[in-house]
């Protein structure tokens, strides 16, 4: 390990908890569940060979909260019952010996639902046709559906879900849970202007629009307590629109970040397409801005690739942490082959065809090996 890595290996408090380093492998859909929503022998072995490789710190894919309208995609894992919560828990004993920290990242689709078991349609805050096409390698094709508009029952429900997900993520041995509220899923949903057209407290000014986020995170905290770790993820880019930016610019960072800091979570998860770039125009990275109006742990993540990109972001202080997404998927051994020099493998779209599943990336790996 050169001394100029070093930071990238020191230890990072979060909540009641210490990573062993700055590391961590950022929430990736897989869509490689059973048929049930439960964690396979398949996952168990993709989750560990990261634990072994050396990250500090495993955030799940987005694990659907309920059994009404959270579920996005086909072969989506769950924590909507005591069943899909301890087939995690073979896992969570082996990464307990490697001192690696799993949080469980908790997911509502809303209106960008592709397949959901349990309803024949969807639902979000409006009635409003998300932008862009259903992902193919996702199992999806073609528009997205047009989603109901939810009732104030509906929101109860959501906010239900995910204080229920996330005790069963602490009675399982999970060490925390992160609440999605980024990516253009139903959180973001609610905070973003043209596909939130309500009239009543859960639209119109932005606070009203992050009601939602407070909601959650405040009824989630109180279920689990303080020895639990709770984050949150912010984006403004979504898997359905690359061009989005917050209209209120700065004020939505400052009114979003106080939020989360009010709420008691311990860290934010911000996610850009690259995580160092301006958030706005003349401004610092929605990472760093993150970190300014909520003095919390935050983790970055977004177009890291090489060591010296991550070992950047930290020292210049716009985050705590990395999370290395789609350059882990083609390194899996990411954490050694920079603490030792060692050349790294671009990521190839290959990875994702025909379906971005651990089946077909493993067979991919092997070719390419």
């Amino acid at each position: 390990m050169t001394l100029e890595h070093s930071v990238l290996f020191s230890p990072q408090k979060i909540g009641a908890y210490t990573l062993k380093n700055r590391l961590a492998i950022a929430p990736m859909t897989r869509v490689s569940a059973d048929k049930a929503g439960l964690m396979t022998t398949e996952m168990a072995r993709y989750y560990q060979s990261f634990a072994e490789s050396g990250f500090g710190l495993i955030i799940t894919e987005g694990l659907y909260t309920d059994k009404r309208y959270s579920q996005a995609y086909r072969n989506q894992p769950g924590l909507s019952d005591i069943q899909q919560a301890k087939s995690w828990q073979p896992l969570l004993s082996s990464l307990n010996a490697s001192g690696t920290l799993l949080i469980a990242q908790l997911m509502h689709g809303g209106a960008l639902s592709q397949y959901n078991k349990y309803q024949d349609h969807t639902r979000g805050p409006s009635a409003v046709r998300p932008l862009g096409q259903q992902m193919p390698f996702y199992y999806g094709q073609g528009q997205y559906p047009l989603p109901e508009q939810m009732t104030m029952q509906d929101i109860r429900e959501v906010i239900k879900g995910f204080v229920s997900a996330a005790l069963f993520a602490q009675s399982a041995g999970f060490h925390g849970v992160e609440i999605h509220g980024a990516n253009g899923y139903l959180l973001d949903q609610f905070l973003t202007p043209y596909s939130n057209r309500r009239s009543d407290v859960y639209g119109g000014l932005l606070a009203n629009r992050l009601r939602l986020y407070r909601e959650i995170l405040q009824a989630v905290r109180a279920a689990v307590g303080d020895n639990f770790i709770v984050g949150v993820r912010f984006s403004q880019k979504k898997v359905n629109d690359n061009e989005h930016t917050w209209p209120e610019a700065i004020e939505a960072a400052w009114q979003t970040f106080t939020l989360a800091k009010n709420s008691q979570v311990d860290y934010i998860h911000t996610t850009e397409p690259q995580a160092w770039a301006p958030a706005f125009a003349n401004s610092p990275s929605l990472a760093a801005l993150a970190k300014h109006y909520s003095g919390l742990p935050v983790i970055a993540n977004g177009g890291i690739v090489e060591g010296e990109q991550a070992l950047d972001v930290i020292k210049h202080q716009q985050a705590d942490i990395v999370a290395i997404g789609r350059a882990a998927l083609a390194n899996p051994n990411w954490v050694d082959a920079i603490k030792y020099g060692q050349a790294l493998r671009a990521f190839d779209y290959d990875l994702f065809k025909p379906i971005a599943n651990l089946e077909n990336a493993s067979r991919y790996l092997d070719s390419v090996s």
